[in-house]
């Protein structure tokens, strides 16, 4: 197999801050946030046991690909990039929600309808839609940000009564988030994907607005290929997908959900392998570049040796 990284253990000059997330290492230096996209993937709120290879530097790679490309709707948060896996950038205090929206009935939205239900996060939809169906238009579905745990849907108006976000903002993020959503789908078309629901994360300093985290790649994002869509809806079957679906698909068909009592199956070699190749995929699809792959011999002395070049430099 080869190498992936699954963790990092920098001690940094003037670091005072570090976070493990999912799949993220987020070191603050400063007003700076250093984040390394390791290798980890998470599935159902659990990150699973084996890293990914090439997985964090294609995550980064398509977030910075796409914030440079929105940058003029809304200003982010990076400032560099001095690693394929590492993106610097300004450290701004988090909206505890998350902005999804979609604009197909697919994956957990689907998975809801399904069971019955036709409201989700406040938002009421209509009866007779079938998985992967169009939406007569893009919902917003946000999601509470939990620092541990699940993730909780939640409505725009509980999200206003419980002043989590005040209603000046949110009416902002909204803007925003449909703003960007319609650049990506815009974006994905031209490389033949219909860009499916996606999710984003804001942040706040100094009073301004800033993107923060990753957009638009295959860990915040469902992408269907165009070519065949409306075929396959008429005949009922699934769509072809580059997107971390395919992974939960296969956790539940190994009895998976991240239920309580479960275990996480373990991955084989084979389909590391190909979960690899779908992430590299995406990346060349998405962008329409070919996919450098950096050297992943000394992966975490690498990504120090150019963190610490970043540093120096701006002393």
């Amino acid at each position: 197999m080869l190498q992936a990284l699954s963790q990092t253990h920098f001690k940094l000059p003037n670091q005072t801050g570090f976070y493990k997330g999912k799949v993220r290492d987020v070191y603050t230096v400063g007003n700076e946030l250093i984040m390394v996209a390791t290798d980890r993937i998470s599935a159902f709120d659990h990150i699973l046991p084996k890293a990914i290879p090439y997985k964090g530097q294609v995550l980064n790679q398509i977030a910075g690909y796409f914030l440079e490309a929105t940058k003029d709707i809304v200003p982010n948060w990076v400032l560099g990039s001095p690693d394929p896996n590492v993106t610097v950038g300004l450290a701004c205090e988090p909206f505890k929600v998350e902005m999804v929206i979609r604009g197909y009935l697919s994956g957990h939205a689907w998975r809801t309808y399904k069971s019955g239900q036709r409201t989700l996060c406040g938002v009421a939809l209509p009866n007779g839609l079938r998985e992967s169906d169009k939406l007569p238009e893009p919902i917003i579905t946000p999601t509470t940000k939990a620092a541990v745990g699940h993730d909780e849907d939640i409505s725009r108006e509980e999200i206003l009564a419980r002043n989590i976000v005040s209603e000046a903002d949110y009416l902002l993020l909204e803007k925003y988030t449909r703003a960007l959503y319609e650049r990506g789908s815009q974006m994905a078309a031209h490389r033949g994907l219909i860009l499916v629901d996606t999710k984003y994360e804001f942040g706040k300093k100094d009073g301004k607005i800033y993107l923060i985290d990753e957009i638009h790649t295959p860990d915040s994002s469902r992408y269907f290929y165009s070519e065949g869509y409306e075929e396959r809806q008429a005949r009922g079957e699934k769509q072809k997908q580059l997107s971390k679906e395919f992974v939960r698909e296969w956790l539940i068909a190994n009895g998976f959900q991240g239920l309580e009592g479960q275990k996480i199956p373990d991955m084989p070699n084979e389909f590391v392998a190909q979960v690899s190749e779908r992430y590299i995929e995406l990346y060349e699809k998405i962008t329409g570049r070919a996919f450098e792959k950096a050297d992943a011999s000394a992966i975490e002395s690498r990504i120090e040796h150019h963190i610490l070049d970043w540093l120096h430099s701006k002393l």
